[in-house]
């Protein structure tokens, strides 16, 4: 199985090309589209829609990412060997929410060029560089056959919720807006729990403030929010705290943004 994941969109023959690609050299193989709408060259999106849903995929499970703004230059092509699963596309952060969560992380630049698809194209490796890899990988290809292991490989920084000097405050930020406007903070349920029942949480949280607005509702699902009209905290399926707005977007009505702050007071 391999999936995609890009900032192609679906308008023009990009997507389709790196399928037929691929199917050339594996005609049986499954394709699954992750997406192809991550904001053009937003790596941080694709980080993060990427590390929200590899772990849902049987081993073996072979993705290939690419968001890719350094195409034709310098930047490194790899193969990532993670969790039991291959990830294949450019050295540019892209994979970065896997090199945080897997513990056993194999990096290998791609350097065995008989396994691209030639002429290579200076502006369209997806085709001539990730997909034919990701296909011969699909086939049996080992991750060592494509060349070397490397360990300066590139991350980005996943921002971490920090602890104030006093200790009575945790400050987090938003990593990511969903397309339903729904605010997904980095604070997680080592910060705050929470039950069927309520907040449970053994610091007493009494105040979420985000985009100058304190954060009065929490819940476990939408249903739950009391007052439609008023922001509502809850542990989104990809495991951080969210904060949405019934039916509306948080982030249009409250002007947030990648990078807001979030503060969680504590008693």
């Amino acid at each position: 199985m391999i999936t995609l994941l890009t900032d192609f969109g679906t308008a023009d023959y990009f997507v389709p090309a790196v399928k037929g690609v691929i199917l050339s050299i594996h005609p049986t193989v499954q394709i699954i589209d992750l997406t192809h709408e991550i904001p053009a060259q937003d790596i941080t999106a694709g980080a993060f829609t990427l590390g929200a849903c590899y772990q849902n995929f049987p081993a073996g499970t072979i993705h290939l990412a690419v968001v890719d703004p350094g195409v034709g230059s310098a930047r490194r092509a790899i193969v990532v060997r993670a969790g039991n699963q291959l990830f294949v596309g450019p050295d540019n952060g892209i994979f970065s929410y896997v090199y945080a969560r897997e513990s056993q992380v194999h990096v290998f630049q791609l350097e065995r060029d008989e396994y691209f698809r030639h002429p290579v194209s200076a502006t369209f490796h997806g085709r001539d560089v990730f997909a034919p890899v990701a296909a011969w990988l699909s086939r049996g290809l080992q991750p060592e056959a494509v060349g070397r292991e490397i360990q300066d490989y590139i991350g980005i920084e996943i921002p971490q919720p920090l602890n104030d000097a006093d200790g009575n405050r945790v400050i987090g930020s938003i990593l990511h807006i969903d397309r339903f406007g729904n605010c997904i903070t980095n604070l997680t349920e080592r910060e705050l729990r929470i039950e069927q029942s309520g907040i449970r949480n053994p610091e007493s949280a009494i105040k979420l403030l985000f985009a100058g607005r304190e954060i009065g509702q929490f819940g476990s699902h939408f249903a739950q929010s009391a007052v439609k009209g008023e922001p509502f905290a809850y542990l989104g399926s990809a495991g951080f705290w969210e904060i949405a707005l019934w039916c509306d977007s948080a982030a249009n009505r409250l002007g947030a943004r990648r990078g807001t702050e979030v503060i969680l007071e504590f008693q």
